[in-house]
């Protein structure tokens, strides 16, 4: 069984504590996911099942929606409701038309520094793991890209807001940002993943029904296609022991199929010379 499902991740519990969970429904250890969620984030994962797992490098890249509340006057270690409260301050009359006319600015490449609550590793030691032994590190700004960034219903102190970034982008830092650049700070109350590449939340299994067995799982081919172009190959030996092939196509990436079979993923090398950048042989 070498498939996808799409499921809602529930809140209160961690993406490992997920996939454990599911290890048990599908019988396999071999389970993989595109994106993890913090405990209190909820929705959109794309869980991978065995052989599926192949796919991983080429679905994390996937850009993502998040929907989600703020909570203005609050500081935290994490950025969000679940760490250490650092500071409180009551912020009075907060433009939020101006804080909205901020957001725009942060739409397209933007440098983006992660959290120390990440499981980035810096010197082969992970930020968190800095944080708790109280260390500084010195942490490098990542390229990130903002495609959309809206916010509304505003009450005084709160506010809710959707963004549709880049894979690798942290929400509670752009978060951050934004109400810095009014001199105000806050945390994430709330946050849902409600897409990851062309997968939807009303696309997902809830968690409570696929313990029931009852649930829904993707053929990987039907995922690739999305992304990628297809193309028949006849003879496959070329591609079965990883070699180079020559293709006239226009597209950089592709996937190569036999008889509806998935053989590989190759990219272009230079001129019509592509290269395999995973094999995905599986019965």
């Amino acid at each position: 069984m070498h498939k996808v499902l799409f499921i809602d991740k529930p809140k209160g519990i961690t993406s490992f504590d997920l996939c454990f969970k599911l290890r048990k429904v599908f019988n396999t250890r071999v389970i993989g996911h595109t994106g993890t969620l913090d405990p209190n984030a909820t929705g959109v994962m794309v869980v991978l099942l065995n052989n599926a797992c192949k796919l991983n490098q080429f679905l994390v890249k996937d850009d993502k929606t998040y929907q989600g509340k703020v909570k203005i006057g609050i500081r935290t270690d994490s950025l969000d409701i679940d760490g250490k409260v650092l500071e409180t301050k009551t912020f009075n009359n907060i433009d939020f038309k101006v804080l909205q006319l901020k957001s725009q600015e942060f739409i397209g490449k933007i440098k983006q520094k992660p959290p120390m609550v990440s499981a980035i590793k810096v010197n082969g030691k992970k930020l968190l793991e800095y944080q708790k032994d109280n260390q500084n590190v010195d942490i490098k700004a990542r390229d990130v890209e903002i495609f959309d960034f809206k916010l509304f219903n505003f009450n005084g102190d709160e506010f809710e807001f959707e963004a549709s970034v880049s894979s690798g982008t942290y929400i509670r830092v752009l978060i951050e940002d934004l109400l810095k650049s009014i001199g105000v700070f806050g945390i994430l109350l709330e946050l849902r993943r409600t897409r990851v590449g062309g997968v939807r939340i009303e696309d997902c299994d809830l968690l409570e029904d696929v313990l029931k067995n009852n649930y829904q799982l993707k053929n990987p081919l039907d995922i690739l296609e999305k992304k990628y172009p297809l193309i028949e190959i006849e003879n496959y030996k070329d591609v079965s022991n990883g070699k180079k092939i020559n293709l006239d196509c226009k597209e950089d990436e592709v996937v190569l199929v036999s008889k509806g079979a998935l053989l590989a993923i190759y990219s272009r090398e230079s001129g019509n010379i592509f290269k395999c950048e995973r094999g995905l042989f599986w019965k």
